[in-house]
């Protein structure tokens, strides 16, 4: 690595807005890599900022840590990865961003409803669960009236 080209994991939490403890976790987890200085401190090189960018962006979207490894590693090894690599790797989640956009959607239309109807009548509410009515009859846990994009589970 060119002496330039290498960041501090001080300078990767400056420049990324990820905490050192994400750094390593994300390390641990294959999803990005560090190399040791002689004193054993991590050093990372500066394409690293691109992968966490899309790590972020991807967790924001709804994939799952083990989703993003898998689209990661679909990027070329031995070589800086171009735009091109990226756009690549974002067309297999395109179905999910847009999914996730109709979910909000949904949502932000049955609390408009809801809301500016000025009824609040909970007996006509898309979301409520009175006596926890959807138990066990819901494809997941938590929240049974969400659209199913919206109930995904994060785990990072």
């Amino acid at each position: 690595m060119d002496g330039h080209d290498v960041l501090t994991i001080s300078e990767v939490v400056e420049r990324s807005g990820f905490a050192a403890s994400a750094l390593r976790y994300y390390e641990s987890q294959g999803l990005i890599e560090a190399r040791r200085s002689g004193g054993g401190q991590r050093r990372y090189e500066r394409s690293v900022l691109r992968r966490l960018a899309f790590i972020r962006a991807a967790g924001n979207v709804g994939l799952s840590l083990e989703e993003i490894r898998g689209e990661l590693a679909r990027l070329p090894q031995g070589r800086t990865p171009t735009r091109a690599d990226w756009q690549n790797i974002t067309r297999h989640w395109r179905s999910r961003l847009d999914e996730q956009i109709a979910a909000l959607e949904r949502l932000r239309d049955g609390l408009d409803s809801c809301i500016g109807c000025g009824c609040l009548s909970l007996r006509r509410c898309a979301i409520s669960n009175p006596r926890d009515v959807a138990a066990g009859s819901a494809d997941a846990p938590g929240a049974a009236y969400l659209p199913a994009a919206l109930r995904r589970r994060h785990r990072f």
